[in-house]
């Protein structure tokens, strides 16, 4: 049996035939970034900007093609498209709007999942995945069951948070199984790929990238699906804001106004996608000095409780600058599970309280059987 290897991947894309094309789609150069490892295989298919999500069967063909394959255990295969051309020339996601207008598919969960959660940030750098992390794990610990997705495709770092170093796995060659730690169910693309290995990708690549990673998931019952979310507002957000149906978002910022405008940005993403608010948390809020307890506020003081009050949005905590925090995190395991009865643990324990009573505010109510 031949070893898998990417030469193997593109002789079985060779019997992938495009309807479009003269050859197969090898030949016809449709298949860039082909990345194997550990039997996990991903690749794009880089079709016309016309063609659009039309090319999708041709997708799940090349999918198809793949799992056929003796050793593989995972398959990630994105579209996207390229439009050639100088400076002038639009992006594939300026020249969509050309292609006939379509219905936005209609935002779902994934399957056994009540309620998913993002967290955001309008800037990187303000300690959103820790926020993320210690969340899920303080709403698991309130005896919700959670599952935690690393959407940060550029920069995932769940797998270090929770010191998780094994791959997925797939019982039917269509779903990854998410890995447990902690309690929580947990997926990120850091698990596919090495930790050095950069992510340089398209804008339609992560959108697809992403949208797999929510539904070819078997996350199984779960109360709350946290997602972290890479920081910013571009195409990544808008593909979650867009096509899952979030229950609500969570922005972290910290207390300086260079970060409080991009967490606006943030906010007014989510309103325009009809997205509700659940609330704003200040990260690093102050350091507290040992033994005297004096507060130094580094990054100035409440400016994301200002935020919050001016915008009309509940003000869910701050967590001040821990040492421990920053050491758990990087030892890979969080404060809440290192330390959950911990000064630093009862801050995210206060906030997961808060945004628990929100989702079940929110729930539907029970239909009520009337007998006459």
């Amino acid at each position: 049996m031949a070893e898998l290897s990417r030469e193997t991947i593109l002789q079985a894309l060779r019997a992938v035939r495009d309807p479009q094309g003269g050859s197969d789609i090898v030949s016809d150069g449709l298949v860039k970034g082909v990345v194997c490892k550990d039997g996990h295989v991903g690749f794009s298919i880089e079709v016309s900007p016309e063609r659009g999500e039309s090319a999708e069967p041709l997708r799940l063909a090349a999918e198809k093609a793949i799992y056929d394959v003796h050793g593989v255990l995972s398959v990630t295969a994105v579209l996207t498209s390229h439009v050639e051309g100088g400076p002038g020339a639009k992006s594939s996601a300026e020249a969509a709007p050309a292609r006939a207008p379509r219905q936005s598919p209609q935002r779902a969960t994934p399957d056994g999942v009540l309620s998913v959660v993002a967290v955001a940030s309008g800037k990187g750098g303000v300690g959103k995945s820790t926020v993320a992390v210690n969340l899920a794990l303080a709403l698991q610990k309130l005896g919700l069951a959670v599952g935690l997705l690393d959407a940060d495709i550029y920069g995932p770092s769940v797998p270090r948070m929770l010191g998780i170093n094994q791959k997925p796995e797939s019982a039917d060659g269509k779903k990854l199984k998410p890995i447990e730690k902690f309690g929580i169910k947990a997926m990120s693309i850091g698990f596919l790929i090495d930790e050095e290995t950069p992510m340089i990708w398209r804008g339609p690549m992560v959108g697809s990238a992403l949208t797999q990673l929510l539904n070819d998931v078997a996350w199984g019952e779960l109360d709350v699906l946290i997602v972290d979310m890479p920081p910013g507002t571009g195409d990544a957000q808008l593909t979650l804001a867009q096509k899952a149906a979030l229950a609500g978002a969570i922005i972290v910022s910290t207390p300086q106004e260079i970060a409080l405008v991009d967490a606006r940005k943030g906010l007014a993403m989510f309103e325009k996608t009809n997205v509700p608010i659940l609330g704003l948390i200040e990260n690093m809020s102050y350091f507290e000095s040992p033994g005297s307890n004096e507060k130094t506020f580094i990054f100035g003081e409440g400016g994301a409780k200002r935020t919050a009050e001016e915008s009309g949005y509940p003000f869910l905590g701050d967590i001040p600058i821990y040492v421990e925090i920053r050491e758990n995190a990087d030892s890979g395991t969080p404060v809440v599970a290192a330390e959950p009865d911990g000064v630093a643990a009862s801050y995210y324990l206060n906030i997961a309280e808060k945004v628990s009573r929100q989702l079940k505010r929110d729930a539907p109510a029970a239909p009520k059987i009337v007998f006459e």
